[in-house]
């Protein structure tokens, strides 16, 4: 535990000086905060009925026994709810796109695998430096959320939605679960490039999935439900296992150097 925790704090002590992952922590976790809080102070400044079937017809067991602008604030609640999960998979790219593959281009990666260390050690410390950020903050941008529309949303069975199990599942297990499989994928395919642009920008496939999600409930082609968000979780930890056995294997310590020219 101490070797990785030395990786960690140097992973920290690195690659929050690079202005990119700055931006990527900070104001990514701002904007996904603030626009929502805007949106729904917007909107309840809009005292007149909101026809629900304007809403997708898909939809419309969102609202239940909710009428008019509740069952809107309903509906727009949910997208934005999505923008929490695309957190935890953005975040850990950048931070470990650029940990590992800037490494080599910076000549620091040839002292770090001289040392003692072992390659599970390396990359589950490097994933921990990666995931942790994110998790905080994804955690921490629901929870300024969560109490801003405390103060904005004036209906109880509105606010109610915001704390579903369903979404406090999705935030604190379902996300980690995303950052976890984030790292991995980027560790994969930092073993194949030699630039952290092009590392971040192919790692940032895993985010298509997830797009494919929220415009699909946008489009009320389905919704999310607490059956989807389960399934989801128990699938995503079954893929993360196996992508920390993948990474690893790919991660070869006597060849990678040669590899990344």
């Amino acid at each position: 535990m101490n070797k990785i925790q030395t990786i960690v704090d140097k992973e920290w002590a690195e690659v929050f000086k690079n202005r990119t992952v700055l931006f990527t922590v900070t104001l990514l976790p701002l904007f996904f905060t603030v626009l929502p809080l805007a949106t729904l102070y917007a909107m309840s400044s809009n005292t007149g009925n909101s026809d629900v079937m304007d809403l997708p017809p898909q939809l419309a067991r969102l609202c239940g026994d909710l009428a008019g602008m509740a069952c809107t604030h309903v509906f727009v609640v949910y997208q934005f709810m999505m923008l929490f999960m695309m957190l935890p998979l953005a975040i850990p790219v950048a931070i470990s796109a650029y940990s590992i593959v800037g490494e080599k281009t910076t000549r620091c990666l040839e002292p770090l695998l001289a040392t003692p260390i072992t390659t599970i050690e390396l990359i589950v410390g490097k994933g921990l430096a990666a995931a942790i950020p994110a998790i905080v903050a994804t955690w921490g941008g629901f929870a300024v959320f969560a109490a801003g529309a405390r103060l904005i949303v004036t209906n109880p069975a509105v606010y109610a939605r915001i704390l579903d199990p369903m979404w406090l599942i999705a935030v604190i297990v379902v996300g980690p679960l995303m950052a976890v499989a984030a790292v991995n994928v980027s560790v994969i395919v930092s073993s194949r490039v030699s630039d952290p642009r092009t590392a971040e920008q192919i790692s940032m496939v895993v985010i298509v999935p997830l797009l494919g999600v929220f415009f699909g409930q946008m489009a009320g082609l389905f919704l999310l439900d607490a059956r989807f968000i389960l399934v989801t979780a128990a699938v995503l930890a079954l893929v993360d296992v196996g992508l920390v056995y993948l990474g690893v294997g790919m991660f070869q310590r006597e060849t990678i150097l040669t590899k990344w020219k």
